[in-house]
């Protein structure tokens, strides 16, 4: 006698759990770091302050995203997701910021050198503890 078959929807449900429980990458991973005032976005706009977000949300670009300039005014989604130094990381919180200079011609130095992308202060206090130098993210455009 044949053993029957399991319906399809089975599986179907099986896959569904598992890949909401371990979710899939959708973005690029990257390091981000952070810099303080002054802000002077000489790269992409002068030094016109008015072209901030309102909400402060904003970065500098790496070499790896600064694409000859074509990367001003580009919004990214960022998430923390590690950091060296335990409970530093808010692996809960994703912020949207728009690039505004250059991290490589920047007046302001970031906290640390090489990061993919340099938040500013508010935006990396969001994401996470500002006492790291540094913390690896996901973020897509």
């Amino acid at each position: 006698m044949d053993k029957p078959q399991q319906p399809s929807y089975l599986l179907f449900l099986f896959l569904l759990a598992i890949a909401t429980l371990f979710p899939v990458s959708h973005g690029d991973v990257g390091t981000a770091a952070h810099y303080s005032p002054p802000y002077l976005p000489t790269a992409c706009y002068g030094n016109d302050e008015s072209q901030f977000p309102s909400s402060n949300l904003f970065a500098a670009a790496s070499e790896g995203i600064w694409d000859n300039g074509a990367a001003c005014g580009r919004q990214y989604l960022v998430r923390c997701i590690s950091a060296v130094a335990p409970n530093t990381c808010n692996r809960e919180k994703i912020i949207r910021v728009r690039i505004v200079d250059r991290a490589q011609t920047s007046v302001s130095r970031p906290s640390r050198n090489g990061a993919t992308i340099i938040l500013s202060d508010i935006a990396f206090a969001q994401i996470a503890s500002p006492s790291v130098s540094s913390v690896n993210v996901e973020f897509q455009q």
